[in-house]
């Protein structure tokens, strides 16, 4: 089992000064824990507390490929509609090329009206921007394996696809799809994507809406054995949102998603500015989880 990190409050001691320095620090203790990805959220906003600070995504991620040597990094995961799908892609390849090959590429079709209209970003119908996601994956395989040509999509016309730098990852970076629709965005996971993310933590939900990918990869003729499969990991206690939970029951929970067919699981962790609570949770969990064998599932 793998484990991913996700880097989502910024309220740290020393404020915007020491951010970019506390970023990196927590970044590479991360990576010396044996965390296997880290992720942020893309927001522009805290959406529990919106007077919180959030930094942008990308940049985020910027700033941890140039603190870190291992760890694969990307958004859980960025809406489509927040950047014109060819520019995403084009940041998307340019974070592969600037880590060294640790992009993946977490996409999704948004769902924060609110936030959209503070920023003065378009919020179509949830029609469209399904139709805008799916525009987004066609020209993010196109761009990888080298075309140039006009596009013509759905949402979306470009006179001419240009990508370059190519990406380091061949054939191409990992495409990660959130969500857990079933008519519509499992559809997409089948066609389109290297990855799914469930953010549900509940082993029975997960295994149902495994059966219905499956169901999505046999229309299509693909291999569900091609698609990664993650899901979020409970790691807080239940009596206490700043402290984690005890080893053996995450470890149980993590054994059980292990069961249904979980292959990497994402977790946030309270308290990670002082950096402790990564290093002890990367010696009493991680090192212990390894031995978690995903089972197949079907």
């Amino acid at each position: 089992m793998k484990f991913a990190l996700g880097i989502v409050n910024f309220k740290w001691p020393g404020g915007e000064a020491e951010m970019g320095r506390r970023l990196g620090e927590i970044g590479r203790t991360a990576e010396d824990a044996g965390f296997d990805a880290l992720w942020v959220w893309d927001h522009f906003v805290d959406l529990a507390r919106w007077e919180d600070p959030l930094l942008e995504g990308w940049l985020t991620l910027a700033n941890l490929a140039a603190a870190t040597k291992r760890v694969k990094l990307g958004t859980l995961v960025t809406g489509v509609t927040y950047r014109h799908p060819a520019i995403l892609v084009k940041q998307a390849t340019t974070l592969d090329v600037l880590s060294g090959g640790r992009l993946f590429f977490g996409v999704g079709a948004a769902w924060n009206e609110r936030e959209h209209h503070a920023f003065g970003a378009p919020f179509p119908p949830l029609g469209e921007r399904f139709e805008l996601l799916e525009d987004c994956l066609q020209i993010a395989h196109r761009a990888w394996r080298g075309e140039r040509g006009a596009f013509q999509g759905k949402r979306v016309h470009l006179s001419e696809q240009i990508d370059s730098p190519a990406p380091v990852q061949k054939p191409h970076p990992p495409i990660l799809i959130g969500g857990g629709g079933e008519r519509k965005t499992l559809r997409l996971v089948a066609k389109y994507a290297d990855a799914t993310h469930q953010t549900t933590s509940d082993p029975a939900v997960f295994q149902h809406k495994m059966e219905v990918l499956r169901e999505h990869c046999a229309d299509v003729d693909r291999s569900f054995d091609e698609i990664e499969r993650w899901a979020g990991l409970e790691t807080r206690a239940r009596d206490s949102r700043d402290r984690v939970a005890d080893a053996g029951q995450i470890l149980d929970h993590a054994g059980r998603l292990a069961e249904v067919g979980v292959q990497v699981v994402t977790l946030t962790l309270p308290n990670m500015s002082g950096v402790n609570v990564i290093d002890q949770f990367g010696r009493d969990i991680i090192e212990r989880a390894r031995k978690l064998e995903p089972a197949a599932v079907g």
